[in-house]
């Protein structure tokens, strides 16, 4: 059994991979440490699983798409006081299989066993298919 869990988020208001990393890209220059990061409301429960290999896997446009893994978990306070978790992020935006995802709100735990494996190397730099394309194509199982 794995000793690692990976979270899995909508990328609202993304419209693919390559706009995913140049929005990023400008949003960490923000930060001394340049690395690019999302921020939640929610502390994760299961920190030390997530920080022993996890990853969070975007998905876009309804399906997902890529993942970036997790490097740590700052505590960063909001404008309003709030304590918030700055989740800290991988720069490399690794491609993966598409899977259809239905929308949800704010992130969840997702199983090793239950996300789509990453594209091969040599897959990684192809153009992405248009969202509702792939979205029929991983829906009849030939993504």
């Amino acid at each position: 059994m794995p000793d690692h869990v990976h979270l899995i988020k909508l990328s609202v208001g993304t419209e693919s991979v390559e706009s995913l990393a140049t929005w990023q890209a400008g949003y960490a220059r923000r930060f001394e440490d340049g690395l690019p990061r999302h921020v939640t409301r929610m502390w994760p429960r299961r920190e030390t699983e997530i920080l022993a290999g996890g990853s969070i896997y975007w998905v876009i446009k309804g399906l997902v798409q890529c993942r970036q893994r997790i490097l740590r978990l700052d505590a960063v306070t909001g404008q309003d006081g709030t304590r918030r978790c700055a989740i800290v992020l991988d720069p490399e935006i690794i491609r993966t299989g598409t899977a259809p995802k239905r929308p949800f709100q704010g992130w969840r735990y997702l199983k090793p066993e239950d996300a789509p494996p990453d594209l091969s190397e040599h897959r990684q730099e192809e153009d992405t298919l248009p969202p509702e394309l792939a979205g029929a194509l991983a829906e009849i199982g030939v993504l």
